[in-house]
C-alpha cells in the first residue's frame, strides 16, 4: 500500500471535515464535492434531494450495469458541536501524534474519505461486478436519507447484493445490531392557576404517568425469555426517556408537555408490544381523566424514526468477504443502530465495518487514528479481487 493513497485519504478527509454537515444545516456542499470526484471517474450518478431541498443522497455506480454489485455506504451528517468544548476548530482537521481530530472524523467521514481515495484505482480495473457508493443525509436524526434511498432502490433497476456500512467499529466485523426507534409524545392539556389544579389538565403530570409506564415496560422487557443468552449488551430491548419539555412557571398548570423517548429492540416484536401497550395505556388510563376536565385534551405521538435492526443471517456474503479481508473471524453484534437494516430489507447481505471507535462518536475532540485509516484502506484494497470476479 503506497503512502500516496494514505496521504490522499487524509487530504480528502480534510475537505470533508471542512463541510459543517450538521443535520440542521444540510449537506449539499459535501454532496456537490463528492459528485464532482465521482463524475470525473465516469461514475453513473443519482442525486436525490429531501423535501426541503437542503439535503441530498448521492448514489453512484462504477463498473458494469449488472446486478450483484457491492455497496460502500456512509452517512454524511454529523451531530452538533459546542466549539467551547474543543481544543481546536471542530471543522478544521488537526493532526497530533498520529490522531486526526475533527467533527465526523470517525463518524463517519474517515470511511468516506478512504472510499473516495481508492475509487480511482477501482475505476481502472476491468470490473466484473459494479461498486456502488451510497452517501446519505440525516442518519443521526432517524436514518431519513437511507429510508429515501432504500425506497428508490426498491423501485429501481439497480440491484446490489452486498453492502458494507463503514460505521466506526475499529474494523471489527459486525453482523447484527438492535433497531433504533425514536418518538416524541406530546400531552395537550389546559392551563390555569396553580392554586386550582382540578380546573386544569396538567400535561406534565400526565406525561409523568406515561414515563412511569414506559419504565415499567422496560423492566418487563428485561425478563423476556428471548433476552436470556443473546449476544447483545444489554441482552434485552431497552427503553429510555431522553428529554422532556413543558410548562411555563411553577404556579401555572402546564398546558403542554413533550417527552422525547426511544427504544432499542432486540427484535421487531418487542417494539410492536411496547407501542401497543402504551397506546392502550393512553387510551384507557390517561385520556379519560384528561378529557373529563377538558374534552379537547389529547395525546399525540410523532414517529421520528423507526430504524430496523440488522438481523444475523445464516448466509451472508458480505460477512464472508469482510472477514476474509480483515482476518477477523469472530463477528460481533452491537447495541447502537445504523442504516444496515434498511439495506438488508432490500435483500442484500450486509455487515458493518469501519475505522475508528464508536466511543469517539459525538464527543468533543472526536478523532480517528492514522492506523485505523490504514486498516480501512487495506480492506478496500483487498476488495478489488471481489470486484474483478463475478458474484
Amino acid at each position: 500500500m503506497s503512502n500516496t493513497l494514505f496521504d490522499e485519504t487524509v487530504a480528502i478527509l480534510e475537505r470533508l471535515i471542512a463541510f459543517p454537515t450538521v443535520s440542521s444545516d444540510g449537506n449539499l456542499a459535501l454532496i456537490t464535492y463528492a459528485a464532482k470526484v465521482l463524475s470525473d471517474l465516469g461514475a453513473r450518478l443519482t442525486i436525490s434531494n429531501d423535501i426541503s431541498g437542503q439535503k441530498a443522497n448521492l448514489f453512484a455506480s462504477i463498473g458494469p450495469d449488472v446486478p450483484g454489485g457491492i455497496v460502500l455506504s456512509g452517512h454524511t451528517d454529523v451531530v452538533p458541536v459546542d466549539p467551547s468544548e474543543w481544543t481546536s476548530d471542530p471543522f478544521e482537521l488537526r493532526e497530533a501524534d498520529g490522531l486526526y481530530y475533527g467533527r465526523g472524523t470517525c463518524d463517519m467521514k474517515g470511511f468516506i474519505a478512504a472510499v473516495l481515495a481508492i475509487l480511482p484505482d477501482y475505476a481502472k480495473l476491468d470490473l466484473a461486478r459494479p461498486v456502488h457508493i451510497a452517501l446519505t443525509y440525516d442518519e443521526e436524526v432517524g436514518c431519513l436519507g437511507a429510508r429515501q434511498l432504500a425506497d428508490e432502490l426498491r423501485q429501481g433497476d439497480v440491484k446490489p447484493s452486498v453492502c458494507i456500512i463503514g460505521e466506526p467499529t475499529m474494523m471489527r466485523v459486525i453482523e447484527g445490531h438492535k433497531g433504533c426507534y425514536e418518538y416524541t409524545t406530546c400531552f395537550h392539556g389546559t392551563d390555569g392557576h396553580g392554586s386550582e389544579p382540578d380546573k386544569g389538565v396538567n400535561a406534565i403530570h400526565y406525561a409523568a404517568k406515561f414515563m412511569n409506564r414506559l419504565l415499567v415496560l422496560g423492566e418487563e422487557l428485561k425478563k423476556a425469555p428471548h433476552a436470556a443468552g443473546n449476544r447483545f449488551s444489554p441482552p434485552w430491548t431497552t427503553v429510555q426517556v431522553g428529554r422532556i419539555e413543558g410548562g411555563s412557571a411553577r404556579n401555572v398548570i402546564a398546558r403542554r408537555c413533550e417527552v422525547e423517548w426511544e427504544m432499542r429492540p432486540v427484535r421487531p416484536e418487542d417494539g410492536d408490544w411496547v407501542k401497543a401497550e402504551l397506546e392502550q395505556f393512553c387510551r384507557e388510563e390517561l385520556l379519560p381523566g384528561m378529557q373529563a376536565v377538558f374534552e379537547e385534551a389529547d395525546i399525540t405521538t410523532e414517529i421520528i424514526g423507526e430504524v430496523e435492526g440488522l438481523q444475523v443471517a445464516d448466509r451472508n456474503e458480505a460477512r464472508d468477504i469482510v472477514t476474509a479481508l480483515t482476518g477477523d473471524r469472530l463477528c460481533d453484534v452491537v447495541a447502537f443502530g445504523t442504516e444496515a437494516g434498511l439495506f438488508q430489507s432490500l435483500g442484500m447481505s450486509v455487515v458493518v465495518c469501519g475505522p475508528g471507535s464508536i466511543s469517539q462518536a459525538h464527543q468533543p475532540d472526536e478523532f480517528i487514528s492514522g492506523e485505523q485509516l490504514q486498516a480501512c484502506l487495506n480492506m478496500l484494497e483487498g476488495l478489488k479481487s471481489y470486484l474483478v470476479k463475478a458474484a
